[in-house]
């Protein structure tokens, strides 16, 4: 099916429920359960659990004539919302009702290596047909995630390609403002296929210095990748469920994650700006407004919109074919009936130095390089994926001393542009293609194509520490690398 017939009839497809509704009625708190609720319910013989999670099969009905079949949690993509108050306690019992073994994953947070939930970092797995409970301290606050974080190799069906993520809250009790409502939209892509012919659209806008080119490049063919043409915010296709219906003067706030498996999006919401006051969940130093934002997998933003332009527009992808694909959601100011608008943004370029301040950092006690190349159909069929020579692991090559201040250098040698995250801990971006920046904190970067960006984060999680692209087929094919602790 042609995307733009897929957008045919998922327009015709009738009303299901507005993504604010839908989070909204999942979500999970830690205060106590109503007696009764069966998808809460502790399992026998576990310790008393705050939240409970339930793999196994699902079916998303992206559009009422297009229904998938999935993993996820609790029967619901995304998952249901965690709501954690920080430094309080928490345990999760984790039900794994599949034939293989699970783990997930708390991205963003500052807790031990056996619950970050990594096989790399020596987290006991989920047992199939089995259970595990995940007990911790939530920390740092901000928006965070939660998803699988299992090897997938060249079957689709399995890890961040299922429907296993959901967003993960640690509320501080610092409200971040006035609003009149709350959104939690996630990008997602579906029914992923290999291709020896995918072309990033959203890389294509990059601007700016290639530092990391290599004079010769390398021109044997490419390995096979993965692509999409099937896309949604939650669980819905654009044209398919409820609009956000807004009022002229209301404050909305948007929680925003590329939950991905595949490729960074850039989205916009024509005639309006999103002012960005945080990044991975963490406030920046200098909130600005921007018309659209780009998202690498497992990045999040938080943004207010002021709903000023009353009509009818699309929130959704910046490129058509991805829009078009059903990357989107409906906006509708009250009493307005119109045909969706789109008008492509004036200025759709992402530069993350506008968010943080002018300064250089002191020297670092270690830098440590990081050079990232691609083989052309490496491993097999696919691409491999190479740090600094070699594929994972990395036998004790990358080892921090507990207290010390790194500065790591990634140096992106590839025709890619990769979103690269930091388990366990988080790290200040200080420079991006040469332009010198300060205290914008992260866990995951993307570093341009041909591009060079450095990091600087401070050993004060002992324990084993994965780094990893977090593009699923790259992870699986080589691009990862595990930090330990001296």
């Amino acid at each position: 099916m042609k995307r733009r017939d897929f957008l045919r009839l998922a327009g015709a497809a009738a009303i299901g429920s507005s993504s604010a509704k839908v989070l909204a009625a999942r979500t999970q708190t830690s205060m106590p359960m109503q007696s009764g609720t069966q998808a809460n319910a502790a399992p026998q013989n576990s310790p008393k659990a705050d939240f409970t999670l339930r793999i196994a099969p699902v079916a998303v009905e992206l559009a009422p004539n297009h229904i998938l079949s999935t993993i996820g949690y609790n029967g619901t993509v995304p998952g249901p919302l965690l709501r954690m108050r920080e430094g309080k306690s928490v345990t999760v019992n984790v039900i794994n009702e599949t034939d293989t073994p699970e783990y997930v994953h708390w991205h963003g947070l500052f807790i031990p290596s056996d619950v970050d939930g990594a096989e790399e970092e020596e987290t006991p797995a989920v047992p199939p047909h089995g259970q595990r409970s995940y007990q911790f301290v939530p920390h740092p606050a901000g928006t965070r995630w939660y998803h699988t974080h299992t090897m997938a190799g060249a079957d689709l069906h399995r890890s961040t390609y299922t429907g296993q993520f959901g967003f993960l809250m640690i509320d501080s009790g610092n409200d971040p403002g006035h609003y009149d409502q709350e959104l939690f939209l996630a990008l997602r892509d579906w029914e992923p296929f290999f291709t020896a012919n995918q072309m990033d659209t959203d890389e294509q806008q990059q601007v700016g210095p290639q530092p990391e080119k290599p004079v010769n490049l390398d021109t044997r063919p490419n390995g096979l990748e993965v692509d999409s043409q099937v896309f949604s915010i939650n669980d819905k296709v654009l044209g398919a469920g409820e609009p956000i219906r807004v009022r002229a003067g209301q404050r909305v706030l948007m929680h925003i994650l590329n939950a991905s498996a595949i490729e960074n999006r850039q989205i916009a919401l024509p005639g309006h700006q999103f002012h960005i006051f945080a990044l991975d969940g963490n406030p920046v130093p200098v909130p600005q407004s921007v018309e659209a934002i780009l998202l690498g997998p497992g990045e999040r933003v938080d943004a207010f919109v002021d709903m000023n332009q009353p009509g009818v527009w699309i929130l959704g992808g910046v490129q058509d074919d991805i829009r078009n694909g059903g990357l989107g959601i409906v906006v509708e100011y009250e009493n307005q009936h119109r045909q969706p608008n789109w008008v492509p943004p004036a200025k759709a370029t992402w530069d993350y130095t506008i968010f943080g301040k002018a300064d250089s950092q002191p020297a670092p006690d270690r830098t440590i390089d990081m050079v990232f190349e691609k083989i052309p159909s490496g491993d097999g069929r696919f691409n491999a994926w190479l740090v600094n020579g070699k594929q994972y692991p990395h036998d004790r090559e990358f080892v921090v001393q507990q207290g010390a201040r790194y500065r790591l250098v990634f140096h992106n040698r590839t025709d890619d542009a990769h979103p690269l995250h930091l388990h366990r801990h988080t790290f200040e971006l200080v420079d991006m293609n040469g332009k010198k920046t300060s205290g914008i904190i992260k866990d995951t970067v993307i570093v341009p194509y041909y591009g060079r960006a450095t990091v600087d984060f401070t050993a004060n999680q002992p324990g084993l520490t994965l780094f990893h692209c977090h593009i699923q087929q790259h992870m699986d094919y080589g691009f990862k690398a595990l930090f330990r602790y001296a």
